[in-house]
């Protein structure tokens, strides 16, 4: 059984992932540096969309906590637009 992460622990985890792949160096070339790239870009926001994805379905929740998560998912969907256009 995985170890309980608190949802504040969580959405500070995702925005280090989201970071993470912001800095991730864009190749020069269009052949399997790019393949690689791409692959390594949609794995670190799939893991931060993962760790976040249930924030907002958890009864007794605070709305702040519930609002911050949808931020995040922002985020990650603009990560997700800005780096595989």
């Amino acid at each position: 059984m995985s170890p309980f992460i608190p949802a504040a622990e969580r959405i500070l985890k995702a925005r280090a992932l989201i970071q993470k792949a912001r800095k991730l160096p864009a190749p020069e070339d269009l052949g399997w540096g790019n393949f690689e790239y791409v692959a390594k870009v949609k794995d670190l926001l799939r893991k931060a969309h993962e760790l976040i994805q249930f924030i907002p379905l958890t009864s007794g929740m605070p709305e702040e906590t519930k609002a911050e998560a949808a931020q995040v998912e922002e985020e990650i969907a603009q990560a997700k637009r800005d780096l595989l256009r």
